[in-house]
């Protein structure tokens, strides 16, 4: 379960990184090329990585007996943050044209930062508790 939470953070971290190269393009629109299809493949991709991403990370928490702390309850931040980021994925992706310009407004979003903030923050916890419980296990 951890490994569909680090893949879903990954997915969400290659998407902000595409999109900062495509917002560099000075791009009027992404019809008809192929970085145009690449971004918006990129977005669906963010957008379904962030779909239910705050239960995943529960169930995961609970499956991986980490520790839990403060852990559930900044999964509510995270939940916020990733349902407001996929808001504003969406409102791009409906879009029949997609700038650089408004790409690069997206990538300069609060929310899609704060997104990016909270996925760092909790994959270093989750990588580094995976270790820690690891480590115990060879030495017992």
């Amino acid at each position: 379960m951890l490994t569909d939470i680090l893949q879903r953070f990954e997915a969400i971290e290659e998407s902000y990184e595409f999109m900062l190269a495509y917002a560099a393009q000075g791009l009027a629109t992404d019809q008809g090329s192929q970085k145009g299809r690449q971004l918006r493949e990129f977005l669906s991709r963010a957008a379904k990585a962030l779909s239910g991403l705050a239960g995943s990370c529960a169930n995961a928490i609970r499956d991986e007996n980490l520790r839990r702390s403060k852990l559930v309850e900044f999964l509510v931040v995270l939940d916020r943050d990733a349902r407001d980021s996929m808001v504003a994925i969406e409102l791009v992706l409906e879009q029949p044209a997609i700038s650089s310009q408004l790409v690069d407004n997206l990538n300069a979003s609060m929310h899609v930062r704060a997104l990016l903030a909270d996925i760092f923050l909790l994959g270093e916890i989750f990588r580094s508790q995976a270790v820690v419980r690891e480590t115990a296990s060879m030495v017992s």
